[in-house]
């Protein structure tokens, strides 16, 4: 039960800061908060508790039946990637409330709602074992978000939340398809209909039918990692996104694709996931170099950082596609530094909106001398973007890499051009925006005590990540060990493939 209540405290604080955000702007935070705590130390111990002592990979599962009569269940179960993925989630989910302290003043209570009932619907998708379960709580996550921009977005939010709607909501109706289909051979092959997860691995059907089937889930979690050329709403969406909504796009949402990848793609289809593999590999390196253009093209500072993430989750699709161990453990390790780092530049992106009014980089320069602390915050991010060894994203970078190495030399070598383009966007950035002439018109007050508190986090994390990555690597060691052995079962001895 203790997987339902991470559940539940998010959806009950979400509905409870709805109601008292009627007479209050304050208590619906302070909701917010105490909900978030809650669920982060509850998963801590869970963590500090299970580890070692769960069944295969998994440290903790809870199942009770929900529809019977169609094999739908409440499955929820938690391995090292889930505790990973969750911690992340409600450590940036609490510091997008301390961020929309004094940039949210309208509507509060239905602001935090939508902010924990989004939150719930992303720990239900890291936790379901059930399918249906599982494109529930993908959908929980989509409309929620759409308020956030529509309601609390900038001036083009209208077009931006529809446009997120459209491309997320098309994409996970060819997914469900996938799924039912998947539910109906498999009855036909075992006269057992269910949705489990556990019962679906190894589903004997044709490769052309197991192909068409997995393109059906590619094509929900591409279009949220988001790839190339599936990417099309995520500039749209970060640029017109309140911070908080930003934050939560860049360092959750599109975890949920490429956790999708791992969980459900590989295993469930593994011998046309090696067919797919060319493809995956190429779409990769294609989101790295053509991400890293687009980034060092941009004039709107959010547009600028939002390319960045489809060149760094293009990182993500290559190392899934790499099929070596080496190549997966920096596949973690990005999903989590990603977060952190991008979450990071999000928030120093509004905190200095707040400031100037203006996402304009060719109307910025000379900050340092005003902001010096923040100043501080933007090139340590910047530098842990393009890559800077001793923070977390040179780690998982690397890895990737050299997992790919081993794979497919060609393309290892095209991503590495990623990084020339990531030095050339993250020192553009800094250049514009803290150097060059002051001015002088601007009177800016540096980070506030709140601010200094959730960037001096970040900063914790990222030098964590970069220094101390072990920990997370020897957590996510069994999931990583399963996804491949699950791949090794349908390629050929000697082919090369799993090195």
């Amino acid at each position: 039960m203790k997987l339902v209540y991470l559940i539940v405290i998010l959806l009950a604080g979400g509905l409870l800061s709805w109601v008292t955000g009627r007479w209050s702007r304050v208590l619906p935070r302070i909701i917010a908060l105490i909900s978030l705590t809650t669920d982060l130390i509850l998963l801590l111990l869970i963590y500090k508790n299970q580890a070692g002592t769960g069944t295969g990979i998994w440290m903790i599962q809870y199942k009770t039946e929900w529809i019977p009569s169609f094999g739908i269940s409440l499955y929820l179960a938690a391995d090292g990637l889930s505790m990973l993925l969750l911690m992340i989630t409600y450590i940036l989910g609490l510091l997008s409330v301390l961020i929309s302290w004094k940039e949210i003043r309208d509507a509060t209570g239905f602001f935090h709602f939508n902010i924990l009932w989004i939150l719930s619907g992303i720990t239900g998708v890291f936790l379901s074992l059930d399918l249906f379960l599982f494109y529930f709580f993908w959908e929980l996550m989509l409309i929620p978000m759409y308020f956030l921009i529509s309601i609390w977005g900038h001036e083009n939010r209208i077009y931006a939340s529809y446009k997120f709607f459209i491309y997320t909501q098309a994409s996970g109706l060819l997914m469900l398809i996938s799924i039912i289909t998947l539910y109906f051979i498999q009855g036909s092959n075992s006269g057992t209909y269910t949705f489990d997860y556990t019962q679906l691995l190894g589903t004997a059907m044709s490769p052309t039918l197991a192909y068409i089937l997995m393109l059906g889930f590619l094509a929900a979690f591409l279009v949220k990692l988001p790839v190339v050329p599936f990417h099309n709403w995520l500039p749209d969406a970060h640029a017109e996104a309140p911070t908080a909504g930003s934050v939560i796009l860049a360092g959750l949402l599109l975890k949920t694709g490429a956790y999708g990848l791992i969980r459900f793609v590989l295993p469930l289809f593994p011998g046309a996931s090696v067919s797919f593999a060319p493809v995956g590999m190429i779409l990769g390196v294609v989101g790295i170099l053509y991400g890293a253009k687009l980034a060092f093209a941009q004039t709107d500072l959010k547009r600028l950082i939002a390319y960045t993430s489809v060149s760094h989750m293009g990182f993500v699709i290559l190392g899934v596609y790499a099929f070596n161990e080496i190549a997966f453990q920096g596949v973690i390790v990005q999903m989590i530094a990603h977060a952190v780092s991008t979450g990071a530049l999000f928030i120093l992106a509004g905190q200095l909106y707040e400031r100037i009014h203006t996402r304009n980089i060719l109307l910025m320069g000379g900050l340092w001398k005003q902001l010096p602390v923040m100043g501080s915050m933007w090139l340590i991010f910047a530098l842990a973007s393009l890559g800077l060894p001793g923070l977390g994203n040179f780690i998982a970078e690397f890895f990737i890499l050299a997992g790919t190495f081993k794979s497919n030399i060609l393309m290892s070598c095209l991503a590495s051009a990623g990084l020339i383009g990531a030095t050339a966007y993250s020192l553009r950035l800094i250049q514009k925006v803290l150097s060059g002439r002051e001015n002088t018109e601007w009177k800016l007050k540096d980070l506030s005590v709140r601010e200094k508190l959730v960037s001096a986090s970040l900063v914790i994390l990222i030098l964590y990540l970069g220094l101390l990555p072990q920990k997370v690597l020897d957590t996510a060691k069994p999931v990583i060990s399963n996804t491949l052995n699950s791949i090794e079962q349908v390629v050929s001895p000697g082919s090369g493939l799993i090195k």
